[in-house]
């Protein structure tokens, strides 16, 4: 019995700090690792991060600071750690191989979430795709298409091309070519152009529209029309502005060339044929 007591005795006192340590380390690591998860939290929902992506990165700080907090409270025990080292690396490197191209897509997605080149409800070009931003999420990024189509986009290969967003500015520049014949007077011309953007309210006064002589082509005078616009209002006054000058130009007497063959047919008396 007594020596049970001093063996209990010499357990308690070799083992006894070292438990009181191992606990300690527990509850005041929980507790940094539970405090930590908040403060990250808090900064990304500042930041407007996607809710889906606050929440996924915030529990993963959360439980690595839990494991390296047990790793931590064994080895204060004087258990030996270094086989969970190793079998948690050999389960990370068989899952990372495993799910490589998720975690690619995933890794882009928190880049996109974080640097913001698009948000949803921009109009994008973007991984072979364009369309509407729809949805953010980890992994994919949802588009609607003009024609009312779903896209679905991997992350990775979203952010490993080009961006482009037509969106991300207030205004936007459109880039019109309107040929006309050699025979027509340029000066007339540009201020028949001069005087249809002027006529057209959504047409922005500054930065002021260009109207200049692009090139002399094969068949036609070509004039750039580059009038800015509010970037809403983009495709409504291309499709406008087209209509208009070819109806100015009809009642002006302006022709624009177009491709056109004559065709000469010759007959063949019946003595020469013969």
């Amino acid at each position: 019995m007594e020596n049970m007591l001093e063996t209990a005795q010499e357990l308690v006192a070799v083992y006894g700090l070292k438990l009181l340590a191992a606990i300690a380390i527990l509850v005041i690591g929980r507790w940094a690792a539970g405090w930590a998860r908040r403060v990250l939290r808090r900064v990304m929902e500042r930041s407007k991060t996607d809710p889906m992506l606050v929440s996924f990165v915030a529990n993963i700080v959360y439980f690595a600071l839990l494991t390296f907090v047990v790793l931590a409270a064994l080895g204060q025990l004087g258990i030996q750690t270094t086989s969970f080292i190793a079998v948690l690396g050999a389960a990370g490197l068989a899952i990372g191989l495993a799910l490589q191209g998720s975690l690619q897509n995933f890794a882009a997605g928190v880049l996109i979430l974080i640097f913001r080149p698009f948000r949803v409800g921009d109009f994008v070009e973007g991984g072979g795709t364009a369309g509407i931003v729809e949805e953010m999420n980890i992994f994919t990024v949802q588009m609607r298409t003009g024609d009312n189509k779903t896209v679905i986009v991997p992350n990775g290969q979203m952010l490993d091309g080009t961006i482009v967003n037509f969106s991300a500015k207030p205004t936007r520049r459109l880039d019109l070519v309107i040929g006309v014949s050699y025979g027509d007077d340029l000066q007339r011309v540009k201020a028949l152009l001069q005087e249809i953007l002027a006529a057209e309210p959504r047409v922005l006064p500054e930065p002021a529209p260009t109207i200049g002589v692009l090139e002399l082509a094969d068949n036609s005078v070509n004039f750039a029309v580059r009038p800015w616009v509010n970037s809403g209002d983009y495709w409504p006054v291309h499709f406008d502005l087209l209509q208009t000058i070819k109806t100015r130009f009809d009642a002006e007497g302006v022709s624009i060339p177009f491709p056109q063959r004559d065709v000469h047919l010759h007959t063949v008396a019946p003595a020469q044929a013969a």
